[in-house]
């Protein structure tokens, strides 16, 4: 097998286990009013449920990924996805809300062995003018792989309970899990070609390193606001819009899929191509899409009319604009001798002020006033991200485009 057709095989089947992994994170969300009602649980109990999995993925990150800058990534990666593939069919045994947060728990563990690692084992595989493309298919997964989670979980929960959708979405995680294994691991650096430097090569060094850090909090903000809208929108539009669970899943689902779809591959398209202009365009194209979420989650809600609609598919596309390019600018920051340990700082830190807390924080302040109250949180994080990323373009390193 050729080098490239190696490199492609792998961002296939990658590409492939992130789509499990998102769906799996977002079926508990287009069940979670069916999980509310069997065991009675408050809006900030439900909240917790998302939290918890964010705090045990974030600090198994780190504690993992220093162990993929020495030894086989791919096996790593694929227990991960073992780990995570059988922690999601417990739920068939899932019976009150203890169990569904130990299970929680169990999936976080699993699934940061594998986001931690799986960027940086593609960036050895791809040069750093092309990863804005590389990681706009990869990161696929985030839109497409969220509203499958919408759809499946809608459509199956509300006909066979809300733990079918667990045990089908995990099947598939072993399969892939296998064919991990069999991946050609690349030589750590292979594809760079950015000089080393202390701040970019070494764990001390990257404490000063100020492209890493404004990448990393501008992400934070964005996760915020994105774990914010992933959990509580199609509870939002079943509770104050007023639609079935069903059609109020089909709906948020389906724009996610083609908001997403599009705004992801858009953004690290539009971040390859202004590389040969500017070395800041990766932050560039970040920053302008938070920008433009801002009025489109204003209306998406505080407005009851025909514009809530195409607002909340202006605020997906526009949050979602920045997944590939903020991506490829975080693995750009770094050499490949520590990738995997700072990819995983970066985990630990977004999780850590982003949805690790939103989805409780939101739950919190729905409980005391109303679902539209809690969501403003996101309008403030949103204006954050944007200008820490403005802030961040001085500090982009200069990568030569005819690689």
């Amino acid at each position: 097998m050729s080098a490239k057709t190696s490199a492609t095989v792998a961002l296939l089947l990658l590409t492939g286990l992130n789509f499990l992994n998102y769906i799996d994170r977002n079926v508990l969300f287009a069940v979670q009013p069916l999980v509310q009602k069997e065991f009675s649980l408050t809006d900030a109990q439900v909240g917790f449920l998302t939290s918890a999995f964010f705090v045990c993925y974030m600090i198994a990150a780190p504690l993992v990924a220093p162990l993929a800058d020495r030894y086989s990534r791919k096996r790593i990666m694929a227990a991960g996805a073992f780990v995570w593939s059988a922690a999601t069919l417990l739920t068939a045994v899932t019976h009150n809300y203890d169990e569904l947060l130990l299970r929680h728990v169990i999936v976080g563990i699993g699934e940061a062995t594998f986001v931690a690692i799986s960027p940086a084992f593609l960036a050895d595989l791809y040069p750093e003018n092309i990863r804005g493309r590389v990681m706009g298919f990869f990161y696929l997964a985030t839109p497409v792989g969220s509203a499958l989670g919408y759809l499946i979980g809608g459509y199956l929960g509300n006909r066979y309970g809300w733990r079918a959708p667990f045990m089908i979405s995990a099947l598939p995680g072993f399969v892939l899990a296998f064919a991990v294994l069999a991946l050609r691991e690349p030589t750590r650096g292979a594809s760079d070609h950015l000089a080393d430097s202390v701040e970019r090569g070494s764990v001390l060094g990257l404490m000063r390193n100020k492209a890493y850090w404004t990448v990393t909090l501008g992400s934070a903000m964005m996760t915020f606001a994105i774990g914010g809208l992933q959990v509580w929108m199609p509870t939002f539009l079943v509770r104050m819009r007023h639609l079935p669970l069903e059609r109020a899943n089909t709906i948020f689902g389906g724009m996610t899929v083609v908001s997403g779809t599009v705004a992801t591959l858009l953004g690290g398209w539009l971040g390859d191509r202004l590389l040969r202009r500017t070395p800041a365009a990766y932050q560039l194209v970040s920053a302008v899409g938070m920008a433009l979420a801002i009025p489109a989650v204003v209306v998406a809600i505080y407005f009851r009319g025909a514009a809530m609609y195409p607002a909340i598919f202006l605020g997906e596309f526009f949050l979602l604009l920045n997944t590939a390019p903020l991506n490829a600018a975080l693995v750009n920051s770094v050499s490949a001798r520590i990738r995997a340990t700072a990819l995983a700082v970066n985990i630990f830190t977004i999780h850590l002020l982003g949805d690790a807390f939103s989805p409780t924080l939101i739950g919190y302040i729905s409980d005391r006033s109303n679902l539209e109250m809690g969501l403003t949180a996101m309008i403030v994080a949103v204006a954050l991200s944007a200008a820490v990323l403005f802030y961040g373009m001085r500090f982009a390193p200069k990568i030569a485009t005819s690689n």
